[in-house]
């Protein structure tokens, strides 16, 4: 049933607000590239990683074609064949460049790109002096702030997949963390059962504040009682997993999943690597050992499901995430931090309301597929694109990461990844 008409509209903002957000929100890019060589920011090491320079060109182009061109009178475009090396997938403006060859583009420079940033932020400055229209293209600026905060995401997850598969593994930046490795015997706080009572009850977008429209509308659910653990699977489970011979038997494995391990053979998560009879494992900022307190990160929806089934459990919908996640404030380990790593699932208070851990350090699978709300409608225009096309063959993830900014997650937010993704900081928690 759905419980209001909201349909994918989008409210004009506070354009006071917006032109507070806006040089906050674009130096935040500048400065997650700027410990990065110009050699760093030029590399693509598999179809999904996109070079660094890329991401600055391509949150700089989306407001120079959405927002300047349309609105802007008298707009001079600083190059006028950009547009077609950094539309993304916006069929609607032009012809986007291959994916996968992004790391072709030896030009423009990077030095060129933070030009073109500068020269776009000077004329969206001037924009919201003019202020004329505004309440046609502040919609726009606020997509694009969310649009770039999701970059900057991307620029940290993709910088570590490039230096990790560097033979030297170079560190992001130099550390200044005074932490000692994990000692081998470190443990989680006890992994605890809580109970959900089946019931009525609303998910979605509330309709306070800015929503992608995949969030909306707000609608009813019905749900059974169930169970979901009161923390993500930790490191130090996950490892027994692999030795009792999780990736070699096949019964734990859907049959897509068993095809990946055919195909690509793995024998743990993502940069996990055995070193003197330990796990250790590359971060941004160093290898080190694994720590078993730690959320379990880099596994893809087929690892998460095969170990649930193992553990004689399963993944939770998206439905009972969103629902079980009232418990807990939206706060947590985010990208604010600097930390860029899940912290331990140590034992907390029990009396914060961030207890349980829903919220930052890892995205966690669900096993709902990436589809429509009931009565969802897309963003108008060439937003339209954003996001409904991709609700094919992805599943939902909820609750952010290490290195999402925490000005872009909400409790309804839904991020999406095809099933064999795991260069993402992904893990999961269980459900019965």
């Amino acid at each position: 049933m759905i419980t209001s008409d909201t349909d994918a509209a989008v409210v004009s903002p506070s354009l006071p607000g917006l032109r507070e957000n806006f040089a906050p929100t674009r130096a935040q890019s500048e400065q997650l590239a700027a410990p990065l060589c110009t050699e760093d920011q030029v590399v693509q090491t598999m179809p999904d990683v996109s070079p660094t320079k890329w991401h600055l060109a391509h949150t700089t182009w989306f407001f120079e074609t959405f927002v300047l061109r349309p609105f802007l009178k008298d707009y001079e475009p600083f190059r006028q064949g950009f547009n077609a090396l950094f539309n993304s997938y916006y069929h609607t403006a032009g012809t986007p460049f291959p994916r996968h060859r992004r790391g072709v583009l030896s030009r423009p420079t990077v030095d060129t790109i933070n030009r073109y940033r500068s020269h776009v932020d000077e004329a969206i400055q001037r924009l919201f002096d003019m202020g004329d229209r505004s309440e046609e293209w502040t919609p726009l600026v606020e997509i694009g702030l969310h649009h770039e905060r999701q970059h900057q995401e991307l620029i940290l997850t993709d910088i570590k997949h490039v230096l990790a598969t560097h033979p030297m593994m170079p560190a992001y930046r130099k550390s200044d963390s005074t932490e000692d490795p994990p000692p081998l015997d470190h443990s989680p706080s006890p992994m605890q059962w809580l109970d959900i009572a089946g019931s009525t009850y609303e998910i979605g977008h509330d309709s306070l504040g800015f929503a992608f429209d995949n969030e909306r509308p707000r609608h009813q659910v019905q749900l059974r009682d169930f169970q979901i653990a009161s923390r993500p699977v930790s490191c130090g489970e996950y490892a027994e997993f692999i030795d009792h011979g999780g990736y070699r038997d096949p019964q734990w494995w859907l049959s897509d999943g068993w095809q990946w391990i055919e195909e690509t053979a793995p024998t743990a998560p993502l940069y996990w690597r055995r070193q003197n009879d330990q796990w250790v494992t590359k971060t941004l900022d160093a290898v080190r050992p694994v720590d078993p307190a730690e959320p379990i990160c880099h596994v893809n929806y087929f690892e998460a499901d095969a170990y649930a089934r193992w553990a004689g459990a399963r993944l939770p919908t998206e439905t009972e995430w969103e629902v079980a996640s009232r418990i807990d404030e939206v706060k947590g380990n985010f990208l604010e931090s600097r930390r860029f790593h899940p912290r331990p699932c140590t034992a907390g208070d029990p009396s914060r309301r961030d207890s349980h851990r829903y919220f930052g350090d890892v995205w966690e699978w669900t096993s709902s597929a990436y589809a429509p709300y009931p009565g969802f409608r897309r963003f108008a225009g060439s937003m339209s694109e954003y996001n409904g096309k991709f609700m094919c063959n992805q599943f939902v993830l909820r609750g952010g990461c290490c290195v999402t900014p925490r000005a872009l997650l909400r409790r309804s937010y839904r991020n999406f990844f095809a099933p064999r993704s795991r260069w993402q900081f992904t893990g999961f928690r269980l459900a019965r």
